[in-house]
């Protein structure tokens, strides 16, 4: 049977990379605006080394990058609660924070991709999911 492993160093990447997510969100439910801001670097950042390092593994690579859609558009939407032009009007009855759909929408592709056209046409591949 095959068994997919994450070596050390990346697993402790990503488990640091969680502390700070929960710290950005701590700071977001808070109020904290400059915790909640400045933990969005090294959350965003930690994300997107994770999905370079996860490129040869199709679903990793789609689920990893649906989650730094997730942490972009989450923390656009913290960003404009903090500002407050959450409420705004964008366009209509689109306000600001619905803009936040944006990236939310990119990472459900990066899944739709995956589980509807990449998973079907490879159902050999050794893959994680």
């Amino acid at each position: 049977m095959d068994q997919y492993s994450i070596p050390i160093k990346y697993r402790k990447m990503e488990n640091l990379h969680i502390v700070f997510w929960l710290f950005k969100d701590i700071g977001w439910c808070l109020f904290w605006k400059p915790l909640g801001i400045v933990m969005i670097i090294p959350t965003l950042a930690i994300s997107i080394v994770i999905v370079y390092r996860t490129r040869n593994m199709v679903s990793e690579m789609c689920h990893n990058l649906a989650i730094t859609f997730w942490i972009s558009a989450n923390s656009y939407w913290m960003i404009s609660e903090f500002l407050k032009f959450d409420a705004l009007s964008f366009y209509g009855v689109i306000t600001y924070k619905h803009l936040a759909l944006i990236p939310f929408l990119l990472g459900v592709f990066c899944l739709a991709f995956y589980y509807v056209i990449w998973h079907p046409r490879h159902p050999n591949e050794i893959e994680t999911m």
